[in-house]
């Protein structure tokens, strides 16, 4: 039986540690602590990935950036992190991706220089990480031919090649999260959504089950506060200077042909660059953007028509067919945990000043009451992340296992090519596939094509979700209704006309499914 539930019915009056937050670092945090023996209690006042986790771009990010910028080991960190998720912890939820630079006209000779020796720089860093070219080929120039047949939509005129790169793209960052807090409750976490924390010291938490309203205190050695961009809203002493990401969602004949990750270069700047993002269920990601965020934090940003115009124009400029509001089917933006640059050296800054600057940093955090806060960093460095953090947590406990343990599903990329499983299903769960349409078909008494049918009718070469991953949402993943099915389960509901289609499916899952939290 799942220990993914909502709600607070069971949950225990005592742990070793509280995790507050269940986007991609929390669900770490409970992961690692699980693992090295610890009773853990994982809460969230929302669902798994709510936040900022979910509204990624979706890619294994090396470090590249860091490196340009001179900061050479937390460049190599990532790179790491970037090793351990593609061959170790989760091959079956990551797959290299190409992405290709052309060289325009809008990038001088000298910028080409400059990007070729960054990308070489990159694949030193590939190398000293100990990845291997299978898993990571390495950068090489393209002929104009070439950049084509990777990206047919380009822009013709002025085309001299590109430049030719390898980074890590996930299936999708909310299914990591989901697979890790899976894999925490596999290891004895008690995860609970719909569990909101009122107050929390270093050794108590008083939480409010948002089910029934009732409230539920919780004694603790340690808490940590892995709330993100909500941290200060729990520690008043946290200081984060939000910053807004944003992304378009298109359809993928608006791209004819994409079969890489295309850097558009913005016009006018010599460093600041555009990605146009193929996934693997027929959309198309035009992103991202870095804009300030003041006042109350909202529960689900929101991009601004200024960002949708910006990225479109970009991207029109770097291809043939103009883009067009309309060819825009859904959007997402997520903000970044920045923290601010008042906050010590010590605490994790540097005292730099640019958002660009502190958004992939990461720091830990101690309040006066006992409460760790982590914060800052990216979805690739989650689980370094959440080891320091239960380092900071001060508890007696087993060694970190997190780096050479593998997640639920988790196989070797050859195994799950030869697997005769539905491919979408081996795409998102890995080498459970069969434990997803077997516990579904125990559910619910379907059969096998009933519950691998689409949800609902799509546009051409997409891979919609099927009754089989809903059911299994709610069976052991904790899904409660429409949105976290939807929304977080299968992202189905990134794409606004297709969420309205699935609906009726999604309430007919949580309808026939077993509800082991009740």
């Amino acid at each position: 039986m799942t220990r993914i539930r909502p709600g607070l019915r069971d949950a225990p009056a005592s742990v070793d540690l509280v995790v507050v937050g269940l986007g991609v670092t929390g669900a770490g945090v409970a992961l690692d602590a699980a693992t090295r023996g610890l009773r853990v209690l994982a809460v969230d006042a929302h669902d798994l990935a709510f936040g900022t986790s979910r509204w990624s771009s979706k890619l294994v990010h090396g470090g590249l950036r860091y490196l340009a910028q001179g900061r050479v080991g937390v460049a190599h960190e990532s790179a790491i992190e970037r090793q351990v998720l593609m061959e170790v912890t989760a091959p079956h939820l990551t797959h290299a991706v190409p992405m290709v630079l052309p060289l325009t006209s809008a990038v001088s000779r000298t910028q080409a220089a400059v990007a070729t020796a960054g990308l070489h720089a990159g694949d030193l860093l590939r190398r000293g990480s100990h990845t291997g070219a299978e898993t990571l080929p390495r950068p090489r120039r393209l002929s104009a031919t070439e950049t084509l047949q990777l990206a047919p939509g380009l822009r013709r005129a002025g085309l001299r090649g590109g430049l030719l790169s390898w980074d890590g793209q996930l299936e999708d960052d909310a299914r990591l999260v989901a697979t890790i807090a899976r894999t925490a409750a596999q290891h004895g976490a008690e995860v609970r959504t719909r569990a909101r924390v009122l107050h929390a010291t270093g050794t108590q938490v008083t939480l409010r089950d948002e089910l029934d309203g009732t409230t539920h205190r919780v004694a603790a050695r340690a808490v940590v506060n892995a709330t993100g961009v909500w941290a200060g809203d729990l520690v008043p002493e946290v200081r984060l200077r939000p910053s807004r990401g944003s992304h378009l969602v298109l359809r993928e004949d608006a791209f004819r042909g994409l079969r890489a990750v295309v850097t558009a270069p913005v016009p006018g700047s010599a460093s600041r660059f555009v990605m146009v993002l193929p996934q693997p269920d027929g959309t198309v990601y035009v992103g991202l953007t870095d804009e300030p965020v003041g006042g109350p934090i909202p529960d689900v940003p929101v991009p601004a028509e200024t960002e949708i115009g910006f990225l479109l124009d970009v991207v029109s400029a770097a291809f043939e067919r103009p883009l067009r509001r309309a060819d825009v089917v859904g959007s997402f933006a997520g903000l970044r945990p920045l923290l601010d640059p008042s906050v010590s050296e010590g605490a994790g800054s540097d005292g730099a000043g640019a958002t660009a600057d502190l958004s992939r940093r990461h720091a830990v955090l101690t309040s006066a009451t006992g409460v760790v806060s982590v914060v800052g960093g990216k979805l690739t460095t989650y689980r370094r992340m959440a080891e320091d953090a239960v380092d900071a947590a001060g508890l007696a406990a087993d060694p970190c296992r997190t780096r050479t343990l593998p997640l639920a599903g988790a196989a070797p990329r050859d195994a799950l090519a030869s697997s005769e499983a539905p491919r979408r299903l081996v795409r998102r769960y890995g080498a459970d596939a069969d434990l997803v349409l077997d516990s579904a078909r125990e559910a619910t008494g379907l059969s096998a094509d009933e519950l691998l049918a689409p949800v609902a009718d799509g546009p051409p070469g997409c891979l919609p979700a099927c009754l089989a991953e809903l059911v299994f949402g709610v069976t052991h993943e904790g899904a409660h209704d429409v949105a976290d099915l939807l929304d977080r389960r299968t992202r189905v509901g990134l794409v606004p006309a297709d969420r309205r289609r699935a609906e009726p499916a999604a309430r007919r899952a949580l309808a026939i499914s077993s509800r082991p939290h009740r």
